[in-house]
């Protein structure tokens, strides 16, 4: 029985949840995602997320003491609420950092909006490591940017800096509220491209369908056009010397990286790089590993990583040297699925060997 202190990242997110047990080294010992279930309702939802954590932990550190959790959400987190967080019905009246402190008595509790935890695992360990200013992108079924400044995330006075998803679209929007105008985020992600989609299917088949039906080709074509105008302004205000896109959509990368590249290339006076996330899937959950490493005092590292996704060679001159040489290749990892449920949603449970470091 495993007794040794563990550390616990949650990451709820708005169609399926992903939660990791590490050790206080930085050793993944099992990780799960489950679907969230957000149509059940905020107190569904977040109920599905502990129990996912709790049978992790009661399978991949049976006995063990939980020392800290670290959690990221979509919406901004308190202790008594979450704001900007209408993927959820309920999400936002969610005392959430209570609820958390009940469900996991004698942890720390550390949170944080999905995008600034992304973007702290990105500058701890992937793609934005050694980058200032630096921007990362999420595109996934929401939109949000997280800002880097000084080698720290920008909370901003209210915890929202970043959220370009609220950004104003047209001139007429100037005065507006909210609710009488349509914000970037309702047209421009995940969930907005499937919604406008002619027919029902997935944001990820629109890009994939795109080539071969001009009608889907034109909808892509206006997504990446409308995204460019936002992601270059906001790269002439912060200047950043690198920009990374993490998030579900990445997947489609071929099809997005021309045009902002373009763009960028074109629209700003000192074009950044444009990568991939180096965690460009679970990087807010690798950032909720590393709030809660952050408050139980650990020190994890990531040495011995496989090759990722956004690992590239940059060319910029301050690259650090971290970045310059090719990660060593793991062949160690070893993976096991176990199906179950929870409230009828299908759980998917990894097992980790001892050396293997927390890793997407």
């Amino acid at each position: 029985m495993l007794r040794s202190p563990v550390i616990l990242g949650l990451d709820f997110g708005g169609t399926k949840i992903a939660v990791a047990v590490c050790s206080l080294d930085g050793t993944r010992l099992g990780s799960a995602t489950v679907g969230s279930g957000g149509e059940l309702g905020a107190r569904a939802s977040f109920g599905r997320g502990v129990q996912a954590a709790r049978d992790l932990l009661d399978s991949a550190a049976p006995g063990a003491t939980l020392a800290a959790v670290g959690v990221s959400t979509f919406g901004i987190p308190f202790e008594d609420r979450v704001d900007l967080a209408p993927v959820i019905s309920g999400w936002g009246d969610l005392p959430l950092g209570r609820e958390l402190r009940a469900a996991f008595p004698g942890a720390a509790i550390r949170m944080a909006t999905d995008a600034k935890a992304a973007a702290q695992a990105e500058v701890r360990w992937g793609a934005l490591a050694g980058y200032d200013p630096a921007v990362y992108l999420n595109l996934g079924t929401g939109l949000s940017t997280a800002l880097v400044i000084g080698g720290q995330v920008v909370a901003g006075a209210h915890g929202a800096a970043g959220e370009i998803g609220y950004n104003l679209r047209a001139l007429s929007d100037v005065g507006l509220p909210l609710d009488a105008r349509v914000p970037l985020e309702d047209m421009i992600s995940g969930q907005a491209l499937a919604r406008r989609a002619p027919q029902s299917m997935a944001a990820a088949d629109v890009f994939g369908a795109a080539a071969a039906e001009p009608g889907l080709d034109r909808l892509v074509s206006e997504f990446i056009t409308e995204l460019a105008f936002h992601v270059v302004n906001l790269a002439i205000s912060v200047n950043p010397a690198r920009i990374a896109v993490g998030g579900g959509l990445v997947q489609s990368w071929e099809r997005l990286r021309p045009g902002l590249e373009q763009a960028l290339k074109a629209g700003t006076p000192f074009p950044p790089e444009l990568v991939t996330a180096r965690f460009p899937a679970d990087a807010p959950l690798i950032g909720a590993v590393a709030l809660a490493a952050d408050a139980a005092g650990a020190d994890i590292t990531l040495d011995g990583l496989p090759p990722q996704a956004g690992d590239t060679a940059p060319a910029a001159a301050n690259a650090p040297e971290a970045h310059t040489a090719a990660h060593a290749d793991n062949a160690r990892t070893h993976t096991a699925r176990a199906d179950g449920a929870i409230d009828g949603a299908p759980v998917t449970q990894h097992s980790h060997p001892q050396t293997e470091r927390l890793q997407s």
